[in-house]
């Protein structure tokens, strides 16, 4: 099955920006349990941190943590918000 894998790691990074948790001026932690294939691109991409490790999240780097943001409010946001940003 061929798809477009930019597409499911945009899907990706903003499903991560909804498991978000302890932001502080170190960044941010989202959950890792998404496409593995994915989670490397968005690694390589330098949105988050190398997700091969034991840790069950990886830090999301300030770029990633905002770029997050953007496409979930984008692609999963309801109301006035979500429709002036198409």
């Amino acid at each position: 099955m061929e798809y477009d894998k930019d597409k499911v790691d945009e899907m990706v990074l903003a499903l991560l920006y909804l498991t978000m948790f302890d932001e502080d001026q170190y960044g941010a932690r989202a959950w890792k349990s998404h496409d593995w294939d994915a989670m490397d691109r968005l690694h390589e991409k330098g949105y988050i941190s190398d997700p091969k490790s034991k840790a069950k999240s990886v830090v999301m780097t300030e770029e990633g943590a905002k770029r997050a943001k953007e496409l979930f409010e984008k692609h999963f946001m309801k109301g006035e918000r979500s429709a002036r940003q198409r």
